[in-house]
């Protein structure tokens, strides 16, 4: 409960003005005591890396394409170095309230504590992975900037590198310079490092008091209008050629399916994780005609907007709105123009790729874990 009373008291603070982000530990500095949640549901406290011989923590996170693409490479190292006497720490450092929905279109995983375990496993991390972002007193009291960001300490726990993992930054392949093999190299053999300090580049670290930054984001959404336009079949098939240049995604609805109903918060906040990358998302509700106010309701109380971003591929399209009601006589010709292996069940979802083919579609209510991932995967290459 003190943990949470003092989140609350820090973000509070930060609307009145920003708090300067800490420095940097300096080299020579005592590694601050810790005591912190993992994922295999245990505290971890410092005491427990007593007998490693160095102790290295990785601030990190489970959104920043920099972190993401470091994932593996880090599972590389403390394989490399676990039986070397070193005892590698990964710990999320950023807190999601400090996170606008646009900031998380790099991966399938938010920052909360509750995706961390998932964000594990996808790169098949056994080092532990502790949780930070609710007070983020280690984070602050080390001066973690960045994600990922590395502190390495000797077997008397002193600060002896601090910086970037190595110059790989985004790419995927073989690293040319590892900073931290130098590091950890040097430590072990009792030298000093090198190059004890490097800027650690990467996303920076969503301290607490940037919610007053997301909260006013979500206001700006909210106010942002809902549309609702009658589709033909015509603009149907223009819907599934996609000329917008845009990876999209196309959902099926209506008001009165239940697993519709439940899945669309779940859409609405994937398609604004994605909203700044090449990205659109496209409804279409199955109600009657008569039923179109109704339908613009549940839209416009689901904030179903449309992004700034996007405004852009609908004139590249040649359309005006994201949300549309099917108004034609024969739901067939709607399902040919789309998706011809749609059995026609609600909810129905596809994402069509920019050259107009379907390369993944669900039918029922989606995963957004899931979901979110065959988007990225679809997004491979392109801004």
């Amino acid at each position: 409960m003190k943990a949470v009373i003092l989140s609350f008291a820090f973000a509070a603070t930060a609307l009145a003005a920003d708090p300067p982000t800490p420095p940097v530990l300096a080299i020579g500095s005592p590694v601050p005591d810790f005591e912190l949640p993992g994922i295999d549901g245990k505290k971890h406290k410092l005491a427990e890396y007593a007998d490693a011989k160095v102790l290295c923590l990785v601030f990190t996170c489970n959104h920043c394409p920099d972190a993401i693409a470091a994932g593996p490479r880090m599972e590389e190292i403390h394989q490399q170095y676990k039986d070397k006497g070193v005892a590698m720490v990964a710990i999320n450092s950023s807190s999601p309230l400090g996170l606008t929905p646009d900031e998380l279109g790099y991966g399938a995983h938010g920052d909360s504590f509750e995706e961390m375990p998932a964000f594990a496993k996808d790169n098949g991390w056994t080092m532990p992975y502790l949780y930070d972002g609710e007070t983020q007193t280690l984070s602050m009291a080390v001066g973690a900037q960045s994600t990922p960001h590395v502190f390495v300490f000797g077997q008397d726990r002193k600060l002896a590198y601090t910086g970037r993992l190595d110059d790989a930054q985004r790419k995927t392949g073989p690293v040319e310079k590892s900073y931290l093999k130098d590091a950890l190299d040097a430590v072990l053999a009792g030298q000093p490092v090198k190059e004890p300090v490097t800027r650690s580049f990467g996303c920076s670290t969503k301290w607490l008091w940037k919610q007053a930054w997301r909260e006013k984001d979500q206001k700006n959404w909210e106010a942002k209008p809902v549309t609702l336009e009658k589709l033909d079949v015509e603009t149907a098939k223009k819907l599934r050629a996609n000329a917008s240049g845009n990876v999209r995604l196309i959902n099926f609805w209506s008001t009165t399916c239940g697993p519709c109903v439940a899945e669309f918060p779940d859409l609405v906040d994937t398609y604004r994780r994605f909203q700044n990358r090449s990205f659109d998302f496209v409804t279409i509700s199955l109600d009657p005609v008569s039923d179109e106010a109704k339908a613009l309701k549940f839209l416009e109380k689901q904030h179903a907007a449309l992004s700034d971003r996007t405004k852009k591929s609908l004139e590249k399209d040649g359309r005006t709105t994201n949300n549309y009601l099917f108004a034609g006589d024969n739901p067939d010709k709607l399902a040919e123009a789309i998706d011809k292996e749609w059995s026609g069940a609600q909810p129905h979802s596809v994402i069509v790729s920019p050259k107009g083919e379907i390369v993944w579609r669900h039918t029922g209510a989606v995963d957004p874990v899931e979901l979110r991932r065959q988007i990225v995967k679809a997004l491979e290459g392109m801004p």
